[in-house]
């Protein structure tokens, strides 16, 4: 951490007091996690809660799980480099679930199926080998999806405590943190995640709105704006122009992004999965959509008031985080723009209230944790294991099979995020690791569900296909942006590099390879008459 900040870190109202608001707040998380673990007796009430949530419980989990700790941190991250311009994201994720709510566009076909995963649907729309592929592309990207969950979420504790200025804070907190969500998520499957994400709903909301109106009253409403506007310009408020931080490209790619985030990524269409009808599955989306604006637009608030508290009242650490005042001194590094957010938090909130909020932030952590370990473990197990298996495989050992994977994929990410260096921001490397399962599935079920020609060759070569996703990590697109500047005689830099082989171009090069690629071996190589239809005609038979 660079050493103005490490040194500001210390400077934060935390308490004793409010270590024992946290405290007690984990241990009722653990004692929820024990109390249902009866319940958790076969895979359907383990990872589907029994298909019996209703619309509002629905919608209280689903911003639970998708308004984590990591999204308050990324989202922050992306207000203090973006400004207001970043908004555009939370109003484009708002109308594409709304979007999705009026049509039901696949969340409710796939429920009237009564599948329990997305790979299970490949393999009665397309084969077997398909929903092995699929089960294996699904797991792997979203297994890297969240191999940041940790450290970040981490980050947010020791900068709000005052801890990070201590070298041993961030491992430590972490391995605390993957202890706690594993010991209650192994335990209690879904049922636990649904229980503790309504709690955590109510006390995060609570949390955030009452630290949102501090920030204003502290601030002044004109003074954020004002502020905005001398630091970044128009480019602050307007996400087209140059001297945004995003451009028409980033913003076609949040489009497509906000679609695929509630309709395809699997702990948003679990939570499709486990409701009472597709009735209740449409609502949950409809009324989703002004909690999926909510969720970002304030944690962008929160960076945006960071970045003006800073410049206003301690331009030093404005300085040494990148912005505002003079250029750093030649050689020294800018501070993680992560830590902003928690510190400006730290100071902000005074003693017992910022207990609350810190609870209210860790009740995220774990609401997100707690669905994705058991999104991917429960993959793996139905769409990998199981296929795969040459005999049939008891429910019992499906579930135990299950909770001995959220182990290893706990460890998996406390080593993902204490090794991993790249120069993405947050929220661009979730949207990158994602886009590798969600650009081949939005092709697979989309095709499958709406276009009878879809054939299991397409399918498989698209879930291929949609892997190039990859390439728009920084550790490959920028040596591959520098190769390409090579080969064309320009002057190679890093910055040229990344300008030319943007992230958000790389990725909508993949969503139209994929595509092309799916449509044109499906019609090159079609399915015979047994296997054609659509899997709504099939859920009608």
């Amino acid at each position: 951490m660079n050493e103005v900040v490490a040194t500001a870190a210390s400077q934060t109202n935390f308490s004793r007091l409010d270590w024992g608001i946290v405290a007690a707040y984990l241990a009722i998380s653990l004692v929820i996690g024990l109390l249902v673990k009866r319940y958790a007796t076969n895979m359907t009430a383990y990872i589907a809660a029994g298909q019996s949530v209703g619309v509002w419980l629905g919608v209280a989990t689903m911003t639970g799980t998708e308004l984590g700790l990591v999204t308050v941190m990324y989202s922050a991250e992306k207000g203090f480099k973006g400004g207001f311009a970043a908004f555009h994201i939370a109003v484009l994720a708002g109308i594409v679930t709304f979007f999705v709510g009026v049509t039901g566009f696949i969340v409710a076909p796939l429920r009237e199926l009564g599948v329990l995963t997305i790979p299970e649907y490949y393999e009665r729309r397309y084969d077997r080998k398909t929903r092995v592929l699929g089960g294996i592309i699904l797991a792997a990207g979203g297994i890297m999806n969240m191999g940041l969950f940790l450290k970040v979420g981490s980050m947010f504790i020791v900068g709000v405590t005052g801890l990070s200025q201590h070298g041993w804070a961030l491992p430590v907190v972490m391995t605390a943190l993957l202890v706690l969500v594993l010991v209650y998520t192994v335990l209690g499957g879904m049922i636990s995640v649904i229980v503790t994400d309504y709690i955590q709903f109510v006390v995060l909301a609570f949390g955030l709105l009452l630290a949102t109106g501090l920030a204003i009253a502290e601030l002044g409403w004109n003074n954020i704006f004002a502020t905005v506007q001398a630091t970044m310009g128009e480019g602050g408020f307007n996400p087209f122009v140059s001297e945004s931080a995003f451009g028409v490209e980033y913003v076609l790619w949040m489009a497509f992004l906000g679609l695929v985030g509630c309709a395809l990524w699997p702990t948003a269409v679990a939570r499709a999965l486990a409701m009472e009808s597709t009735d209740a599955v449409k609502r949950q989306f409809r009324w989703s959509s002004v909690s999926f604006v909510i969720r970002f637009l304030i944690p962008y608030f929160w960076g945006i008031c960071a970045l003006v508290y800073f410049v206003t009242r301690e331009p030093e650490l404005a300085t040494a985080f990148g912005v505002g005042g003079e250029p750093l001194p030649e050689g020294v590094e800018p501070g993680n723009v992560l830590y902003a957010m928690p510190l400006f938090v730290g100071r902000l909130l005074p003693i017992g209230l910022i207990g609350i909020v810190s609870a209210a932030m860790i009740a995220a952590f774990m609401s997100t944790h707690d669905s994705y370990l058991l999104c991917w473990s429960s993959v793996i197990v139905q769409d990998v294991i199981a296929p795969l298996s040459k005999k049939k495989i008891d429910a019992r050992t499906r579930v135990r099979w299950t909770r001995i994977l959220i182990v290893l994929i706990g460890i998996y990410i406390w080593g993902w995020g204490m090794f991993y260096d790249g120069k993405d921001d947050v929220w661009d490397y979730m949207a990158i690791t994602g886009a590798i399962y969600f650009i081949g599935a939005f092709a697979l079920l989309g095709g499958g569900l709406y276009w009878k020609r879809a054939s299991s060759t397409g399918a498989f070569w698209a879930l291929l296909a949609g892997c190039s996703a990859v390439l728009g990590l920084s550790p490959i697109r920028i040596p591959l942006g520098e190769g390409l500047l090579g080969l064309m005689g320009r002057d190679v830099s890093e910055e040229a590099a990344g300008a030319l082989l943007s992230s958000e171009r790389v990725e909508l090069a993949s969503v139209a390879f994929t595509m092309s690629v799916f449509v044109l071996l499906s019609l090159l190589f079609p399915d015979g008459e047994s296997t054609e239809g659509t899997a709504k005609e099939e859920a009608a038979q």
